[in-house]
Formats: C-alpha cells, sequence, structure tokens
C-alpha cells in the first residue's frame, strides 16, 4: 500500500460499524446472568457455561471464518458470521433449558467470530499502509469498546421495557442489518511477491515450528480469561457485593440509585476508558516495542485486579476499577494482532490471528465458567477472581523471550 494512503477509509469505517455492533450484543450478556436465572430457578453456573460456551465458540470459529475469508473474501465471510450469530440470538430467546441456551450459544459464539475481530482486523489490516496499520487497527478494537458502552446499558434499559426475550430479537434484527455495510468493505490484497507464493499450510508449518509463535499464543490466554470473566460476572458482581449507593450522592444524583444500574454502568465505564486506552497503544505500537508495551499491559491488570479484590467493594471502587481496567481492556488487541502481522506477514493474518484467538477464548471460556461454578460452591468469585490475578502475571512474563522481528528477515 502507498504510505499516503488516509487513515480513514471506506473499509476502516465500515470495520468499525461491524465491531461495534458486534460487540455491544456481545458485552450485554452479563446483564441477562440474574433476570435469566430468576426467570428459570437456574443456578448461576448454568448460564455463565452457556456464555462460556459462546467464548469458546467465538475461539473455534475465529481461524476458521479468518481461513474462510482468505479463501472465498471477506465480505461473504461476514455475511455468514452475521447471518449465524442473528440465527443463534433468536433460537436463543425460545430456550427453556440450560442445555437448549447452551446449544445455542455456540451458534453465537460463531457469530461472534464472523464478525469480529479476526476477520475485520485482517481486512483492515490488508487496506491500511505501513504507515497507518497500527492505529487503524487500534480505531477497530476502540470501536469495539464503544460497543460496549452503549451495549450493557442498552441491554439494561431494554429489560425494563420488555422481556429479555424481546431484547434478544431486537439484538438479532440489528445484527443482520450490519450486512447493508459491506458493500463499502473492499480492500485489497496487501502482501509481498514471497508471501503470495507462500501456501496457508507453509506458513503455519513456520509460524508452529516458531517459539515466538507459541509464547504470543500462550500470553493471548489470560487477556481472555480476564475480559470474559469481567463482562460475563461483574454486573453480578456488583449488584451483589458492592457496597449501596447513599441518597444523596454524584451517583444517586444522576440516576445510578442501585447497585444493579451501578453493574450494567461499569461495564459502559470500561468501554469508555478502553477507547482512550486501545488508541494510545495503537499509537505505542507504532513507536516502541509490541512485546514490552504487552509486557507492561498484562503488568498493570495484574495490580489492578489484585488492588481491587484486596479493598472494600465501594461505589467508589468500582468505579476506580472500571475506568483503570478499561483503560488496559482491549489494549492487548491491536499489539498482539500487529505482532503476528510485523513477524509473519499479511498474507495470512486473519488465519494466524485466528490461531493465536483460540488460546484467548479458551481462557474465556475458563474464565467465565470456573466464576459462575466457584460461585455456586463457595457462594463468592474471590477464588476464580486470584486465578485471573495469576495468569495476568504469566503473561506478562511469558511475552519477554518473543522475537520480534519479521520471520522472513530472521530465517534470511
Amino acid at each position: 500500500m502507498d504510505r499516503s494512503t488516509p487513515l480513514f477509509t471506506p473499509v476502516l469505517l465500515v470495520g468499525c460499524l461491524i465491531i461495534m455492533v458486534s460487540f455491544a450484543v456481545r458485552a450485554s450478556f452479563g446483564v441477562f446472568q440474574i433476570p435469566i436465572a430468576d426467570d428459570f430457578g437456574w443456578l448461576r453456573s448454568e448460564f455463565s457455561l452457556a456464555i462460556a460456551i459462546q467464548n469458546l465458540a467465538w475461539g473455534i470459529g475465529q481461524p476458521i471464518f479468518g481461513a474462510i475469508a482468505e479463501k472465498i473474501g471477506d465480505r461473504k465471510a461476514i455475511i455468514i458470521g452475521a447471518v449465524v450469530y442473528a440465527a443463534g440470538l433468536v433460537l436463543s430467546a425460545g430456550a427453556t433449558t440450560p442445555f437448549e441456551m447452551q446449544a445455542y450459544e455456540w451458534l453465537v459464539g460463531f457469530g461472534v467470530a464472523g464478525t469480529g475481530f479476526g476477520v475485520v482486523l485482517a481486512v483492515v489490516g490488508r487496506a491500511s499502509s505501513d504507515e497507518n496499520r497500527s492505529m487503524s487497527l487500534a480505531i477497530v478494537t476502540a470501536a469495539g469498546s464503544a460497543g460496549q458502552i452503549f451495549g450493557a446499558p442498552t441491554a439494561e434499559y431494554m429489560l425494563g421495557l420488555m422481556s429479555w426475550q424481546s431484547v434478544f430479537l431486537v439484538f438479532a434484527g440489528v445484527v443482520l442489518a450490519l450486512i447493508l455495510s459491506l458493500p463499502l468493505m473492499r480492500a485489497p490484497v496487501s502482501a509481498g511477491k514471497a508471501e503470495l507464493e507462500e501456501s496457508m499450510g507453509a506458513i503455519l508449518k513456520k509460524a508452529f515450528r516458531d517459539p515466538s509463535y507459541t509464547l504470543i499464543f500462550l500470553g493471548f490466554f489470560s487477556c481472555g480469561y480476564q475480559l470474559a470473566f469481567v463482562t460475563a460476572h461483574f454486573p453480578a458482581f456488583v449488584t451483589e457485593m458492592c457496597g449501596p449507593i447513599m441518597p444523596g450522592g454524584v451517583l444517586h444524583g444522576m440516576g445510578i440509585t442501585t447497585t444493579s444500574a451501578l453493574g450494567a454502568v461499569s461495564i459502559s465505564l470500561i468501554g469508555l476508558a478502553n477507547v482512550a486506552g486501545t488508541l494510545l497503544a495503537g499509537w505505542a505500537g507504532k513507536h516502541y516495542s509490541k512485546k514490552y508495551l504487552l509486557a507492561g499491559i498484562y503488568t498493570a491488570r495484574t495490580i489492578v485486579a489484585g488492588a481491587f479484590i484486596l479493598l472494600p467493594i465501594t461505589p467508589l471502587s468500582v468505579i476506580l476499577f472500571s475506568v483503570a481496567m478499561g483503560s488496559l481492556w482491549l489494549a492487548t488487541v491491536p499489539l498482539t494482532s500487529g505482532l503476528v502481522a510485523h513477524i509473519y506477514g499479511l498474507r495470512y493474518m486473519g488465519t494466524l490471528y485466528g490461531i493465536v484467538f483460540l488460546s484467548h477464548q479458551i481462557g474465556g471460556f475458563l474464565g467465565v465458567w470456573l466464576g459462575g461454578r466457584m460461585y455456586d460452591i463457595y457462594g463468592d468469585y474471590t477464588m476464580v477472581w486470584w486465578i485471573g490475578v495469576g495468569v495476568g502475571a504469566f503473561s506478562a512474563i511469558v511475552h519477554l523471550p518473543v522475537r520480534e522481528r519479521p520471520l522472513q528477515a530472521a530465517a534470511a
């Protein structure tokens, strides 16, 4: 791509829209944790397992949709993803047993994969110049946070007007409407001659034999664990564990009068803070070593999460945690995807990043499922929270030995 290519292109704008809507719906699932459990009398772990399965399906589907996009085209892959996503939401609205809900979340997870980071970041990366790529990936990632800003509060508001089943149906219609924006998403295949001559199998073999790829894969695990656990359980955690919101206070004056409302707003605050954090990470990734930035982000997450659980849970601490964790929330995504593109090239970035993202979603599955399971056993989230602190420290360490050089250059 020509270095003079502008930062904001139709591909970037449509990519932002798709990620924003996809993540707004996905990020709202934690708000349904208590209403669905109360409606059917389910254990906390039963709906948690459904969300965990959704995260695992997302991870499994990511390299699959990355390969589909590279074989038949990005737009066709996104259409398939949107249709599967909407079908999963419609079927979930009719679920009456935990098994049904858990089965349908496989479809939702695959739908998120088809409309999520793996496909969209790859096409945006190819449509960006070398100069703008790091920031373009950060802007699309920040759009996911923008979706999170209004996703959970919108779901909470809609639950006051209609049943959770109806909210799922509305969300399905919104996801399907994304297809209307796809004519503007057209990107060239931006790859060097050597990349174009290599088959997908050849580049995968090189990546799998490269210790750095394994380290990146392992390091992304804790990101998924922490993010999925907080998204799925933090609203319920705040509802049940936070101290009361005092009348006459700032939050009460803003209309946030219950810990349930604060739980939904906390997810929104995380998303809001992450817009700034992700854009800063994109800028920093252009000027500094990506692996050291990732190590620093995971270290900061470890400190923030440990401090939060050690201190009393109050409305103020919830807000401070949401802002601090939010600034680190998806900042890992443009750096990790950019690192994969830098080392292994752009031709098969969707598939290679999709495989790395599988580790993220395996972590997400365990974070969500363990959260529900340990809550049912112990009556709180303390143990699963400390596991998250530990895996965050692991990720901070494991990124340090990564060889941050293009694979072709290293081979030469």
